[in-house]
């Protein structure tokens, strides 16, 4: 998916400095952005208090939006680097086209992810005849510094394991939990997992005390370590947990977020994730003159213009603003 703002600005993440090494509770709030002609998502990651959570950069959450009578999520082609995307969706159907010639629908509880490496483009949409309702997240994760170059490639797997508790079924999107592992790739010690709760529900889940957590609601009402999060909203959790106390209050869907701190800095533009300005300057001018991102074959439209970069240079800023 990409970042559809106009007036994007490269921000610098990463590195363990501002990394909270204790428990917290910090309730994140989203920023509303438009998407394509009739999605609007709710961007999480980055946020004005924090930028990344492990090796997690981005963060959107989306619908549930009825589009019975709306052509629904429309992405034209656009570029990637130096991340992975993830889709993950509850509820619609979303038909992936890459640059190396990849067409997949994704379906619910299905994990679409797409490795950019040094260079990718693809596009995203509702299939003609649709679902009546789409609800999901998309996601991105830095590639470390030696696996950011890798060639690029798309996986889809709709066979998922899952961690089970009373009223709680767990899916291991990427990574690992609880010993479970997602047969995605993954280039850094991360963990994505779909929380279902049936009402009523409360349980504790094992996490791991070397990582950072966020919990992101997709539905229904939760509390999250006693806090109430509500669809739309995340949950920061710092680092020092060796499990997590959740209470569903109604049937609920979280997604945990986790991960090694990821002590490198980046830079994130537009839809690019680097190590420098010049690096975003180049890739723009890349995608912008037809050359390295590839082309999306199949899609009906033009594909997205790169915005203008800033005039301002940029300024290392650490994990938080």
């Amino acid at each position: 998916m990409s970042n559809l703002d106009r007036q994007a600005t490269p921000s610098v993440c990463g590195g363990r400095g501002f990394v909270v090494a204790e428990p917290v509770r910090e309730l994140l709030t989203p920023r509303r952005v438009p998407l394509g002609e009739s999605t609007e998502v709710r961007r999480l990651l980055p946020n004005l208090g924090r930028r990344m959570v492990g090796a997690w950069a981005f963060v959107d959450h989306y619908g549930p939006d009825d589009i019975a009578d709306e052509p629904g999520m429309q992405v034209p082609p656009h570029p990637h680097m130096g991340l992975q995307t993830v889709s993950w969706l509850h509820d619609g159907e979303v038909l992936h086209r890459d640059s190396l010639g990849s067409l997949q629908t994704v379906r619910p509880r299905e994990l679409g992810l797409m490795t950019s490496g040094r260079a990718i483009s693809h596009s995203e949409e509702s299939p003609k005849q649709h679902a009546r309702f789409l609800h999901g997240a998309q996601l991105w994760v830095a590639l470390p510094d030696e696996h950011r170059h890798v060639e690029p490639h798309f996986q889809h797997h709709t066979d998922l394991p899952a961690v089970t508790a009373p009223g709680l079924t767990a899916t291991v999107i990427l990574g690992e939990l609880d010993g479970a592992a997602s047969p995605g790739t993954a280039y850094t010690p991360i963990v994505g997992a779909d929380l279902a709760l049936t009402e009523g529900a409360e349980t504790r889940l094992p996490l791991d005390p070397d990582f950072e957590y966020a919990v992101l609601s997709m539905s229904g009402e939760a509390e999250v370590d006693g806090v109430p999060v509500l669809p739309g909203s995340m949950l920061y959790l710092g680092c020092g947990r060796r499990e997590l106390p959740l209470r569903a209050l109604s049937d609920a869907g979280l997604m945990l977020l986790g991960g090694e701190p990821f002590e490198e800095e980046i830079v994130m533009f537009w839809n690019f994730i680097g190590r420098s300005g010049e690096e975003i300057v180049q890739a723009r001018k890349d995608w912008e003159e037809g050359s390295r991102f590839g082309e999306v074959q199949g899609y009906d439209g033009a594909r997205l213009s790169a915005p203008e970069l800033p005039t301002t240079p940029l300024k290392p800023r650490g994990r938080v603003r």
